[in-house]
Parts: structure tokens; sequence; C-alpha cells
């Protein structure tokens, strides 16, 4: 458990936001003012460096241990709100050709520390520094995911092409042409050949669905769902139409499987929010149930503005917040955690679930043709999730077929998706993860009984039991879905 300031103490609403972050990530239990034995957050001046991100991560966030009180500078949580709320990226005025916020831009890059989830590491410190000032006083956290597992994977599908893979196909010859890469451009040109009158698409679909049936996984598929045009198709926007027979085919397929689907924003939302609304009824219409999530086609968003949008739609999380050239932590964060809106100067009631490995941000910007080194840099971010007991979201595009430019590329996603469970994730769809988290974050300590046990509020209804461990990490407790849920 920890007290966390008084609403009295006059904290900013972003610092009230990077607090109860960090103590989400920490597995932190917030506990009532009648807890007097709980270890009490309190924010101080402290050291002037707290607010350069470099100086934050060499200095353990400049956290400050005392007896039962654990003091943190002001500045480190201004550079919390900046990294894991984004606030830097929204305030930032650059583009790339694309209309993104440039990789460049965000202060993890400028660090060189993007390939850290830095922020995790933050709230793994802050929990070591309550146990640290806590003494004898007893501490009680959240168990990190269902079911005992210690870390949680996703497995995601972005749904891009479907018709007129012929087209695509030409352009990959042509990418691999420019690379000097011939041998391996002849190879595709010959399994295009044999493709041809067959789907691969459609065909790489079922291979995925068919292997991650084998391994009792469920994934998150996005799907684009507007009406192409030359103009979109141009673009590399909109190429297909969701209701087509061969989308329509796939749709089903992935639904019948136990998938989620959820909305591939189109290019046009990036200046036309409202027609996230739009989309969404369209694509709630074609799968006859409702849609809860968003990632956006090419990562193509203007942080904030954009997410405002997703949320006046309806939808529950985004899981666009992922960098284009480079695989990595954009947020500084390995979980699924609370937006921040930066005009509006409050927490969002939209769940941010950051991409941090993509099958293409090697091949297509760096220029690394090995399907297994993609996997090995899945693998490592995912070993970096691990390590904080967080989340790892990776992005595997259907079209990387052998036909469509990418022989060897269906057997390394097999090698990745082995690699993940042999590690023992919690393994789910993007709408259980942030239910989940949701409800683990709700948590609230009311009072402790003689027993050790807490009298504990849920704000959010779990709907897998919800443990909570001792200081050791023994389970002391659990809270069941079937409890009633207590008023805020």
């Amino acid at each position: 458990m920890l007290r966390l300031p008084s609403r009295d103490d006059r904290l900013s609403e972003a610092e009230w936001f990077a607090l109860l972050l960090l103590t989400d990530l920490a597995r932190l239990i917030p506990a009532d003012d009648v807890l007097e034995d709980a270890v009490r957050l309190t924010v101080v001046d402290g050291d002037e460096r707290a607010g350069h991100l470099r100086a934050c991560v060499a200095h353990d966030w400049f956290l400050e241990p005392g007896d039962g009180v654990v003091r943190v500078p002001r500045g480190a949580l201004a550079t919390v709100v900046d990294v894991a709320g984004a606030a830097v990226e929204q305030r930032s005025t650059d583009r790339d050709r694309h209309g993104r916020v440039p990789s460049l831009a965000n202060p993890l890059v400028e660090a060189g520390l993007e390939r850290d989830p830095v922020i995790s590491i933050a709230g793994a410190t802050l929990r070591k520094t309550v146990l640290a000032a806590a003494g004898r006083r007893p501490v009680r956290l959240a168990a990190p995911w269902p079911n005992g597992k210690r870390w949680a994977a996703a497995v995601t599908h972005d749904l891009d092409v479907v018709d007129h893979w012929g087209v695509f196909t030409v352009l990959r010859l042509q990418e691999l042409a420019r690379r000097g890469r011939l041998g391996l451009a002849a190879r595709v040109l010959g399994a295009a050949v044999a493709a041809v009158g067959r789907d691969p698409v459609g065909r790489a679909a079922r291979n995925l669905l068919a292997g991650e049936a084998d391994r009792g996984i469920a994934s998150t598929w996005f799907v684009l769902c507007g009406s192409p045009t030359v103009a979109t198709m141009r673009a590399g926007d909109l190429t297909y139409r969701p209701e087509g027979r061969r989308a329509s085919a796939i749709v089903t397929d992935v639904a019948h499987g136990g998938h989620e689907i959820g909305l591939h924003g189109s290019f046009e939302t990036l200046e036309r929010p409202e027609r996230f609304v739009e989309q969404r009824a369209r694509l709630e219409h074609i799968v006859g149930k409702p849609v809860s999530g968003v990632r956006q086609h090419y990562v193509r968003m203007n942080p904030g503005r954009t997410q405002r949008g997703i949320a006046d739609a309806g939808f529950a999380y985004d899981a666009t917040y992922g960098f284009p050239d480079r695989n990595g932590f954009r947020l500084g964060v390995a979980d699924v955690v609370p937006g921040w809106d930066v005009a509006a100067e409050q927490t969002t009631d939209l769940d941010e679930v950051p991409l941090m490995w993509m099958d293409r941000a090697q091949s297509k910007y760096q220029g690394i043709e090995d399907p297994t080194a993609w996997v090995n840099d899945g693998r490592t971010l995912a070993e970096a999730c691990r390590s904080v007991e967080g989340a790892w979201v990776g992005v595997w595009h259907p079209n990387m077929a052998p036909a469509l430019g990418f022989p060897g590329a269906p057997a390394a996603y097999d090698v990745l998706l082995d690699a993940l469970l042999a590690e023992d994730p919690f393994v789910s769809t993007l709408t259980v993860l942030t239910a989940w988290r949701r409800s683990r974050r709700s948590l609230r300590a009311a009072g402790l009984r003689t027993d050790g046990r807490l009298d504990v509020r849920v704000e959010e209804r779990p709907a897998h039991p919800v443990q909570i461990e001792d200081a050791e990490g023994r389970v002391v407790q659990t809270v069941e879905p079937s409890e009633e849920r207590r008023p805020s």
C-alpha cells in the first residue's frame, strides 16, 4: 500500500497523472488515509537535475526513502509526463513526409534511450524504494497479470493489403532492386508467379490463424474500414473494401477463431478525427459486435488530437504509439497506461497500448532483409518487457508472404511465437489486457485486517481474479470477479 499526497497539497493535474502512473507501474495499491501504517509518498522540489531524462535514469529518478516516507521531486514527475504522457510529442510541430511526428522528436530517441522501458523501470524503482522505506510496516502489491503470470504478450496484425496484391509485389521488387538484392528479388518473382490466381494474402492470413490456434493464442486484428479510391491506393492508404469478398472472408475467419477485431484508422482521420465515428459504426456492422480499439494506419496521428477523436468515438484504447522506423518504447513503458492530454491538462478516458515491435521496421527503414534478425529484435524487446513484468505488443502483417516479397518470413513468425510462449506470458487480446490493467489500477486499500488481509475497493470489476502479494511476492489474498464493486 502507498498513501499518496492529499489533494490539498496543490499538485498540478500533470503531477497527479505522473504519481498515479508510477504507483500503478510499481504495482502499489493506493491506500486511504485510515491506513496510518502505510508508507507515504511526498512531492518535493528536489534536485534540479530531476527535470532531465538522462539524469533521472542515471540517479534512480532521485527517489529518496525515509522512515515510512518516500520523497519524489517535481522535476522527475514532469519528466514522466514528457515521456509517458507524450507531452513533448504533443507540443511538437515537426512532421515527416507522412505527416507524423518524426522519431527524432521523441525525448527517448533524442537521449538514445528508446530501447529501454525507462518509465516502467522508474515504477520498479519506486516499488524498491517503498519497500526500503517501509521497515516493519506492511506492504501489499497487486500481482502483475492474471493466472500467476509475471508478464504479458499480445500478438497483433494490421490488415493493410487484401486486393490487388500484385501491385504491392511490384513495389517490393522495386525496393529490392534499389538495394541490389537481386537474388532475393528473383525468389520473390518466382513465388509471385506461382501464386497467380491463388489469393496469397488470404492464404497467409489463414496460416497465421492456424498457427495461433495450434498455440492457443488469441490475437488482435486491425482492419481498414473505408472506401478505396485511386488516390487512397496511390497513397498506400485504403486499398480494399472491408465488405469485399476476400476481406470479408478474412474477417469472418478472424472472428470465428475467437480473435479481436479493431479499427485501423485511415489517413483521413489524421485531419478529420470525426471520421472515427463513421468508421467504427461501419466496422461494427460488419463484425456484429462492439469494436474497442484503434491503431492508426502507418502509425499516422497528431499526438493528442488524434487520441481525442478516438475517445470521442467511444473507443476504449489506442494502440498507435509505436515508432514507424525503429523498434522500441515510444512512451518509455512496457505496459498499458492511461493517456494524457496536454491541451486539456488532464488524464484521458483512453488507455494507451504502446507498440514495441513491428516486422517491417527493420526491413523497410533499415534495409535489414533477414527475417531471423527481425525476430531476434522482437525477442530482445520481449525480454526487456519481461524484466519489468510488463506487456510486449508486436505487429505482424498478414501480407508478409513470399509472393508479396518476404520469403522466409512465415517460418520466422512461428519461431517468434514459440520463443514468446517459452517464457510463459499471459497471452490475450488487447481488449482483455486493457480491461485487466484497468481493474488492477482501480484497486484501493480501505483498511488492513488483523489477519493481514486488505479491505479492498475495486472501481473496475475484474474479469480475472486479482491476486494481492506481500513484500516477498507470496499471494496473501485474491479479489474475485464475483465480488461486488464498491462505489469510488
